[in-house]
């Protein structure tokens, strides 16, 4: 049965049309932003035309051609070519739709972005699913490739019966020039020593969020409230709140190749991390260090043992653990907060969920970014110890430590 509640009252639909789907049966779609990507797009569409034919009839690809109403002309342009482009069906073997987010009266609102573009492609697919098959609603950017089995692993995961999100291991491809596959490297390195920290810690929010790199169920998207509609970090969002509700999972078997290239279109993310580090030689991100992920660990086996015990002495046992720690449960008023959720859930089980609710993906990264690592250690020596502290030790050499990062999270080059 289709979400007839979520499109009533939580889908973003008019004033926007789909365009070129001719079906309302499709077991899963792919929801592809773009903004002013004439020249990467048709190598993403590409790849994908190379999937098995039996999952590509299975599947609506939508491009969400969007812009707001001040960009540059040049890339108001482009967007208008895409459009031009896409109407003229230049891959018949694909169910290939689109939405016009781009031409006047059509644009995004001002301050919006990448995220209500994807929430109008999420929320469009909705009404051309087949919600008797469990349908799959899949995240992909303009300037990503994939892999030719692509859609048959991600299908056959669901197929399984798995009800919740699953999340697709990456890796970007190399750069054009030496010092941006430098920096490339150097931030992905950042990003799984940051996954895999979570990891040994046991945090529950332990998955990598990139845009271009998950999967949901349908029912997952419409429980979890849809899509948020922030200009950056929507996935993070998004991802954080179907943890809330489902079971996310590291998706094996295929991997997903994003763009090196630089980007200023968000405040942050990939494109605007490699961008500084090769102009300005400053990293944008923050090395957790071993110690940091050591108190997460720590708090978190605290909270387990401690579900029976008053806020009082839990905060006063966090006091012992850190008091890096310690203070920051104070502004977030944990013991007024612990209280509450102890009245509200009377089971251990219940009690621990609450917890994991409000102790959220935000709320760990923010605890981790206070903490600092040594100063006179060098991001080598710094990730060895993380390593060493989860079990892999001797890894000295940056680039032995990425490589081994990139096949526990998935990309195995064997």
């Amino acid at each position: 049965m289709k979400p007839h509640k979520y499109l009533q009252n939580r889908a973003t639909l008019s004033p926007w049309k789909i365009e070129g789907a001719g079906r309302t049966d499709f077991s899963g779609a792919i929801v592809i932003p773009a903004l002013a990507e004439r020249a990467s797009l048709p190598a993403t569409v590409e790849s994908l035309c190379l999937n098995f034919a039996a999952y590509l009839d299975r599947t609506l690809v939508i491009i969400v051609v969007n812009n707001r109403a001040d960009i540059p002309a040049d890339q108001l342009t482009e967007n208008q070519e895409t459009l031009d482009w896409l109407r003229s069906d230049p891959y018949p073997k694909l169910n290939l739709a689109w939405i016009d987010v781009s031409s006047s009266g059509l644009e995004l609102p001002a301050k919006e972005g990448v995220g209500l573009a994807r929430k109008i492609g999420f929320d469009a697919s909705l009404q051309l699913l087949d919600w008797k098959v469990d349908p799959l609603l899949i995240s992909l950017d303009a300037d990503t490739l994939v892999d030719r089995n692509y859609l048959a692993t991600i299908f056959d995961y669901f197929a399984l019966g798995k009800k919740g999100v699953a999340v697709i291991p990456f890796r970007h491809r190399v750069a054009p020039i030496p010092a941006q596959e430098q920096a490339i490297r150097h931030y992905e390195l950042y990003l799984r020593s940051y996954l895999f920290g979570l990891q040994v810690a046991g945090s529950p929010y332990a998955y990598h969020s990139i845009g271009s790199a998950f999967a949901c169920s349908a029912e997952a998207y419409v429980r979890g409230g849809g899509m948020n509609r922030r200009c950056g970090g929507e996935d993070f969002y998004f991802l954080q709140q179907l943890t809330k509700i489902s079971d996310i999972k590291m998706l094996r078997g295929t991997v997903v190749y994003p763009s090196p290239r630089f980007s200023d279109r968000v405040p942050f993310g990939t494109g605007k991390a490699v961008q500084t580090q090769v102009e300005a030689g400053i990293d944008l991100f923050h090395f957790v260090p071993v110690l940091g992920f050591q108190i997460l660990q720590r708090w978190l086996k605290l909270m387990h043992q401690y579900l029976d015990k008053s806020a009082e002495q839990i905060i006063q046992q966090a006091l012992r653990i850190s008091p890096v720690l310690y203070e920051f449960l104070v502004e977030l008023n944990f013991v007024n907060v612990w209280k509450k959720l102890a009245n509200n859930h009377s089971s251990p089980e219940q009690k621990m969920k609450a917890f994991h609710r409000w102790f959220d993906a935000l709320r760990t990264r923010q605890l981790l970014m206070r903490i600092d690592a040594d100063s006179m250690m060098s991001t080598q020596q710094n990730i060895a110890e993380l390593m060493s502290w989860g079990g892999f030790p001797g890894l000295k050499d940056e680039r032995d430590q990425l490589l081994t990062l990139e096949q526990l999270q998935g990309v195995d080059w064997t």
